[in-house]
């Protein structure tokens, strides 16, 4: 839960909260949670200092709040494994919408878990552990498909998917079009292992 405690009771904010919650989703996902300041980040949103720690709390809690926001679209990871048929649909989904989102228009490239703590000082440890929680929660997942499935080297199966989607979003930030993202993905399924005999 953010922090409102700044803010007086029944006192309406005087900016559209969702709004300026995206804005600082962007301009996270644009240059990482270290490299953004306070400054940027009211300037971006189009409010105060006061009103940025009123209504979202300091500058951790709205990352924080960010990472949600960036994980909680109408299309989500877990969505993805339940509805998929099979494992490899699961991984078949999984990363080609990391290809589609990690070049999307209007948005930054890559992926926000991928690039906003990669690389921080100790001050930002915690919230470079929750981010890793965060893949590591999708990898847990998708490895329960997969072993499922009785299919070879499951923990190693479930890691690499994860590698290539991180691998996307780094040639995403390096200039990769979505076309050659998916030719990655199709040479990534073409390795995908049959179920084990019995």
């Amino acid at each position: 839960m953010e922090k409102n405690s700044h803010r007086k009771p029944g006192r309406p904010l005087s900016f559209d909260r969702d709004s300026a919650l995206h804005a600082a989703m962007l301009l996270f996902w644009r240059h990482g949670y270290e490299a953004t300041s306070i400054a940027d980040l009211t300037a971006a949103m189009g409010i105060t200092p006061p009103s940025l720690y009123a209504a979202f709390g300091d500058k951790k809690t709205l990352f924080r709040s960010a990472v949600q926001r960036y994980v909680s679209g109408p299309v989500t990871s877990a969505g993805l494994i339940d509805v998929a048929e099979t494992a490899r649909g699961a991984a078949e989904a999984l990363m080609r919408t990391a290809a589609e989102g990690f070049t999307g228009r209007g948005t930054p490239t890559g992926c926000l878990l991928a690039t906003g703590v990669i690389s921080c000082s100790d001050h930002a440890a915690d919230l470079q552990a929750e981010v890793a929680a965060i893949r590591a929660q999708t990898e847990a997942q998708l490895l329960a498909r997969i072993t499922a499935e009785a299919l070879p080297n499951p923990e190693a199966l479930a890691a690499y998917v994860i590698a290539v989607i991180q691998g996307l979003s780094t040639l995403a930030r390096d200039g990769a079009s979505r076309a050659r993202l998916l030719a990655v993905v199709d040479v990534a399924l073409a390795a995908w292992p049959s179920r084990q005999m019995t």
